[in-house]
């Protein structure tokens, strides 16, 4: 059979993309979208290293090279700010990461389709309420009056009241307890659907070997799910910076804003809020070049010891 030509292979390419022009089309209007908004925008990061103002334009705007990168640096809050921004970020990752693993495990192994639909359903419906909703919820808890208190109270676990968003030390607890009781059930359902794809036949086989519920676990399903695992985590170093900007906004106040204040918060406060937009994409700037070697870090040691990787 001889090769095929350069003009056949482009013939073969354009039947290929008419029979699929359907999700062409969806795949394409995706790429419109994530250009126009996610790269176009760009340019804008120029400012960075200009003095911008809104009565004039990025163009007339004077450079001032890095003057706003040194300022964030020589800033007193840095300390602070990283200090908060690791540690909840961190902890979130130790804590957080696992839960939705082992719950999609746990719910993977449950025989009744009743049951375990209401678990599912129970478990993701929080990650449907914004921030809003549940900060009004958790502020309302856990007032000097709230149900929590009270719970306590009638344990006999404390004497007296706490108002918990009041103390600083019990900021990092709640930000964390409250962020893995919003998404880990909807953070499972991606778990769940790799888990789906499982071949039966592994589990029959195992049974013929007189292997249990968790050997089935440990030695089946969480190899099968091991890329899914690992490209989630990837990702998730990537974004180690990334407070959840709305549910510390909510949840913040002047009382705990020692533990609250992190990189997110800090840039709104400080840049967006002020009127300091070039020093608010400086700060951004620097956050997003840590996050792309934190990605690159954790996708390079991934493929290292496991062979899989996001690219």
């Amino acid at each position: 059979m001889r090769p095929m030509s350069r003009k056949d292979k482009i013939l073969k390419l354009l039947k290929q993309f008419y029979s699929q022009r359907y999700l062409q089309v969806m795949a394409l209007l995706g790429v419109a979208w994530m250009f126009i908004f996610n790269y176009i925008p760009m340019y804008g990061v120029i400012i960075a290293f200009k003095e911008f103002s809104i009565i004039r334009s990025v163009a007339e705007a004077p450079w001032v090279g890095l003057d706003h990168f040194r300022a964030f640096l020589d800033d007193d809050e840095l300390p602070s700010v990283i200090r908060n921004t690791l540690g909840m970020s961190l902890i979130k990752l130790v804590i957080g990461f696992p839960l939705p693993i082992v719950f999609a495990l746990f719910l993977n192994e449950l025989r009744s389709l009743r049951f375990k639909r209401a678990v599912q359903t129970v478990s993701y419906l929080p990650h449907f309420l914004s921030w809003v909703i549940l900060g009004g919820i958790l502020t309302t808890w856990l007032a000097d009056v709230g149900i929590i208190n009270k719970v306590l109270l009638a344990l006999g676990w404390i004497d007296a009241p706490i108002s918990y968003l009041a103390e600083p030390q019990y900021f990092w607890s709640i930000v964390i307890a409250s962020d893995i009781w919003k998404e880990l059930g909807w953070s499972a359902i991606i778990y769940l659907a790799a888990m789906a794809g499982v071949s039966p036949e592994m589990y029959e086989a195992s049974t013929i070997d007189g292997a249990g519920r968790f050997q089935k676990m440990w030695y089946i399903t969480l190899p099968s799910i091991k890329g899914t695992i690992t490209i989630l985590f990837i990702l998730a170093v990537s974004g180690v910076l990334n407070s959840n900007f709305d549910q510390i906004l909510v949840l913040k106040n002047q009382l705990n804003e020692s533990a609250s204040n992190v990189i997110d918060v800090y840039v709104y406060e400080t840049g967006l809020a002020s009127g300091r937009y070039s020093y608010a994409t400086a700060v951004g700037l620097i956050k997003s070049i840590i996050a792309l070697i934190l990605l690159l870090i954790a996708n390079s040691v991934t493929k290292k010891i496991n062979g899989h990787s996001l690219f």
